[in-house]
């Protein structure tokens, strides 16, 4: 399911009318003082998002450290033309504190650190298959064309896949395709997709656990972060020849 600000908004209110002990969020684009409204009326921990916050817990990945793995990665099997794939963060939290921002400064980070400055190249369409397939037709089209693609997210490699395919290229023989979260699909034979996984089992568990804390009394704030790791599957090779 696709969630708009709006939609989440619309579910929270429900939530809290309905009395619930606590709130277990996954709040991408709920812009913070949204979050800190909710938080002073009712327990939360929030999942994905990096700001402090003295009134509800923050369970997330190292974002920095996961998209870092993902470059060093492609960049160790050969690739220099290396393009990315992000959205438009509608989050309004700071950019410190956006997944978003800090995957895609991560990317950017990493290349200029190998002195790649001069081959940045971000697609900045949306984290969906749609966005994903668009992206990767204009990182296709620049010139000279990408030879690896970091998607911000699976589901946009999903479609990174696809608009590759369509263009008569093969993954990873002309165009190597990497994302991030390593969501369940990405295993399959005829996906197998590198990624990053974030241990959403610890993650879970470790905001499922902080929930019940804060429900029963506890009102110091806590930010748990998990270290994720790199996932290296058919997807990614080095570049061919040439």
């Amino acid at each position: 399911m696709r969630w708009s600000s709006n939609s989440t908004n619309s579910t929270i209110e429900a939530l809290v009318d309905r009395q619930v002990d606590g709130i277990l969020m996954i709040a991408p684009l709920t812009s913070r003082a949204d979050l800190d409204k909710i938080a002073e009326s009712i327990p939360m921990v929030v999942l994905g998002r990096h700001e402090k916050s003295a009134i509800y817990d923050s369970v997330f990945d190292d974002d920095e450290y996961g998209a870092s793995l993902v470059v060093e990665h492609l960049i160790g099997l050969g690739h220099r033309r290396i393009g990315h794939i992000s959205q438009k963060d509608a989050s309004r939290a700071r950019p410190s504190a956006s997944l978003i921002s800090i995957r895609a400064d991560s990317y950017a980070r990493v290349m200029l650190d190998h002195g790649l400055e001069d081959e940045i190249a971000v697609a900045m369409t949306a984290w969906t298959e749609e966005g994903g397939y668009a992206g990767t037709r204009e990182l296709l089209a620049r010139a000279p064309g990408v030879t690896a693609i970091f998607a911000g997210a699976d589901q946009a490699a999903f479609g990174a896949l696809a608009a590759v395919h369509e263009a008569g290229l093969s993954v990873p023989g002309d165009v190597s395709v990497a994302g991030y979260d390593n969501t369940r699909m990405v295993a399959l034979d005829h996906i197998s997709l590198t990624s990053v996984d974030q241990d959403g089992l610890i993650m879970g568990r470790t905001a499922g656990r902080l929930l019940l804390e804060r429900v029963e009394g506890r009102t110091a704030s806590v930010r748990f972060s998990v270290t994720p790791s790199l996932v290296p599957r058919r997807s990614t090779a080095a570049p061919r020849a040439g």
